[in-house]
């Protein structure tokens, strides 16, 4: 049996183990309930100095988007939201990290559709493990919410009663576990 460590991780890079971890978004629907799906693809490295600053680089590919229906899936990737047969890819890069409490607000700039804006996620730091004979593991959870009007989506479809289909306000929640090869 391991146990996580909360100790500081150690410096090197890092890897994102997409098999291990998640990138999930959910959205206002009719104003009353919310979407929610996940992306598939994604990859990134988390690299850290010797002097412990870390660095994070991330990349998605938004078409492997899923949220249980092929026809919203379709509609997601059109030129109506993602553009993903002239955008696929979503990254994002690190410009800090800066603690926060007990946890930490991870800073970056995120491009989506071609639009790069400055983002900050709530980052928990969850420990590191031995892992299992491969290296140690680390793990974080992360959370945002963004504005998808400020990465031009800003497809609008009015209800008859008022109100939209897609809300504005998309939360983004990751979870993710990295590891560094023994």
């Amino acid at each position: 049996m391991t146990t996580a460590v909360t100790a500081p991780i150690a410096a090197g890079t890092w890897a994102i183990d997409a098999s291990h971890s998640a990138v999930a978004f959910s959205v206002k629907h009719l104003m009353v309930s919310k979407v929610r799906g996940n992306f598939e693809n994604f990859s990134g490295t988390i690299t850290i100095a010797e002097d412990g600053t870390p660095a994070v680089q991330a990349e998605i590919d938004v078409t492997s988007i899923t949220t249980g229906n092929e026809q919203r899936d379709g509609h997601i990737k059109s030129a109506d939201f993602f553009d993903a047969e002239k955008f696929p890819k979503a990254t994002f890069v690190s410009t800090s990290v800066a603690p926060k409490g007990d946890d930490y607000v991870l800073t970056g700039d995120f491009t989506l559709r071609g639009v790069t804006k400055t983002v900050e996620l709530e980052l928990e730091f969850n420990g590191v493990s031995p892992g299992m004979g491969h290296g140690p593991v680390a793990g974080f959870e992360a959370k945002t919410v963004l504005n998808r009007k400020d990465f031009g989506i800003d497809i609008e479809m009015p209800l008859e009663g008022g109100g939209v289909v897609v809300g504005d306000k998309v939360t983004i929640t990751l979870e993710i576990e990295a590891g560094q090869p023994a």
